[in-house]
């Protein structure tokens, strides 16, 4: 049985009794991810002409596992840790003695999912992107595409919120893809988990950016899914966020909406932090290390 993390119960409740290829059949709300959308475009490469050491020097300061070799802004090779650490006692020789010529490279349009191929077949954490021409255009690692599966999740929430609301309210519900502000956002959930929100800080600051999900109103925009994201961002001076926005062909009042009214959530500000409580997710994860202690 298919199975839905509940933004609201009863939209979990509609949606696991739609028919299991129902996700399958609705066309698709993002594009066809690919390398280029989540690679990293500032490479940090060394020249065959560096030192071991200078090498050495460079990937610590990196949070690759290797680096691509490149000559006038082409690749001509990789070389990893491992090789760098074989070669230590040696600091003086060039890389060009050590690192192998050729490497497996993707390229920037390959599909990300057939890049993850790529990665677990021949066992590594990240590899180079290289166009047609050989030129050196970005690294792509394994938390990278990591990165894409989990904001991949966000388009089926949004489906599922859409679905549950037209048909509940007999209504039209577009979406959009926006840039919006974080002060324009009135919650609908009461408190939020500090430790969660230094675990999402961690997130964006390693580039993992979920947008939210919101339903516009006359003059701000009800935040529906990712209270924990958008405080964390605002703790660290973002101001604005990218969010899918529900826009319904009539206005309409949800049960959430009243709930918030009547806790007197008005802005974020109104959120209570939980400094003492573990968010769920830590809470599991932590368990067995408490037990052990």
């Amino acid at each position: 049985m298919r199975m839905f993390s509940a933004i609201d119960p009863s939209v979990t409740r509609f949606m696991n009794r739609l028919p299991d290829n129902y996700l399958r059949r609705r066309p698709a709300m993002e594009k066809k991810l690919r390398v280029e959308d989540y690679m990293v475009r500032d490479v940090v490469s060394v020249s065959p002409d560096y030192t071991v050491g200078e090498a050495t020097k460079k990937l610590i300061s990196t949070e690759f596992h290797g680096l691509p070799v490149a000559e006038d802004g082409r690749l001509v090779g990789f070389v990893t840790a491992k090789e760098l650490l074989r070669a230590s006692a040696k600091p003086k020789i060039k890389v060009r003695q050590i690192a192998k010529r050729g490497t497996i490279t993707v390229r920037p349009e390959m599909d990300i999912d057939d890049a993850a191929r790529v990665l677990l077949r021949y066992g590594l954490r990240n590899v180079p992107v290289v166009d047609a021409k050989g030129k050196l255009v970005g690294m792509i690692s394994n938390i990278d595409i990591v990165r894409s599966h989990i904001e991949r999740a966000t388009p089926n929430k949004v489906l599922m919120v859409k679905t549950f609301l037209e048909s509940k309210h007999k209504i039209d519900i577009k979406v959009k893809r926006m840039i919006i502000p974080i002060e324009s956002l009135r919650p609908t959930q009461h408190e939020v988990y500090a430790d969660e929100l230094r675990g999402r800080q961690y997130e964006i600051k390693r580039g993992l950016v979920e947008p939210i999900i919101v339903i516009q109103k006359r003059d701000h925009y009800l935040l529906i899914d990712g209270h924990h994201r958008v405080l964390a961002a605002r703790e660290m001076g973002v101001r604005q966020f990218s969010a899918f926005v529900l826009e319904p062909s009539v206005e309409i009042k949800l049960g959430i909406e009243r709930s918030a009214e009547e806790r007197g959530l008005k802005t974020l500000d109104d959120v209570k932090i939980l400094e003492g409580s573990h968010h769920p997710l830590v809470e599991v994860t932590t368990k067995l290390l408490k037990e052990e202690g």
